[in-house]
């Protein structure tokens, strides 16, 4: 994973998790923090303080003396999250970058559309 100068590297560590969630790759257990510290190459308190992060978000359980899991609403609550995330902060900073580029929403709309296509994503 290459993280990023300009975000926290837990919460890259939560987006990557995240991720992994949504596209169901894990649907139930999630890799311990060791095991994810090592997979990552971090340090394992940088994946405790990400799974912290997405506990206290609701998307991960902590099942004492078995392991971390999935929460049952994980997927909705990760979508709600990334959206206003996004929607405050992401598209902002997009909008401002069209304007200054003087991009149409017309080749924004065409580029979106073949970007569906090309990914085969309904949303």
């Amino acid at each position: 994973m290459e993280f990023r100068e300009n975000e926290a590297i837990y919460l890259q560590i939560a987006a990557f998790v995240g991720d992994n969630i949504l596209i169901e790759k894990w649907i139930e257990k999630i890799p311990s923090v060791r095991e994810l510290a090592v997979d990552l190459q971090v340090n394992p308190n940088t994946v405790m303080r990400a799974y912290e992060f997405l506990q206290v978000k609701e998307v991960i359980i902590n099942k004492r003396g078995i392991g971390l899991f999935v929460a049952s609403q994980a997927k909705e609550k990760l979508k709600t999250y990334r959206k206003e995330k996004f929607l405050g902060q992401e598209l902002p900073e997009f909008f401002r970058n069209i304007s200054l580029l003087e991009i149409s929403i017309e080749e924004i709309k065409q580029r979106y559309e073949a970007f569906i296509q090309t990914n085969n994503k309904p949303e």
